[in-house]
């Protein structure tokens, strides 16, 4: 790709990068948002780590036949553990270190044994 065409191109990004995420500050300060807008965009955050964690978690390619069930139950199991610990203590630094630990010992352990 000739440096032209590079350089028009990440001028353009950065141009709609730029207009994308000030424009709506711009717009709405100072303004009152309607209490559904607010409810709403209250759920952004969650669902963007939702969205990422869940593409992590279901790969079709892991439940193809004759693989290890740990390669895709072990993940799941550290999934529900951080959703137990997340749920009773509404803390994120718990919900990391619980996730980190149970998928070790889920997937590591039991190399260890054997």
């Amino acid at each position: 790709m000739p440096i032209k065409d590079f350089l028009i191109i990440l001028v353009g990004v950065s141009v709609l990068m730029f207009v994308c995420r000030v424009a709506p500050v711009v717009l709405l300060k100072g303004r009152d948002l309607p209490d559904g807008v607010k409810r709403a965009l209250g759920y952004i955050p969650a669902a963007a780590f939702a969205a990422l964690v869940a593409n992590d978690l279901f790969d079709p390619a892991d439940f193809a036949a004759g693989v290890d069930p740990m390669t895709w139950a072990g993940p799941l199991i550290a999934a529900v553990v951080v959703a137990v610990v997340g749920f009773k203590t509404k803390s994120m630094a718990w919900c990391i270190v619980s996730g980190v630990v149970s998928l070790a010992i889920v997937m590591y352990v039991p190399d260890l044994i054997m």
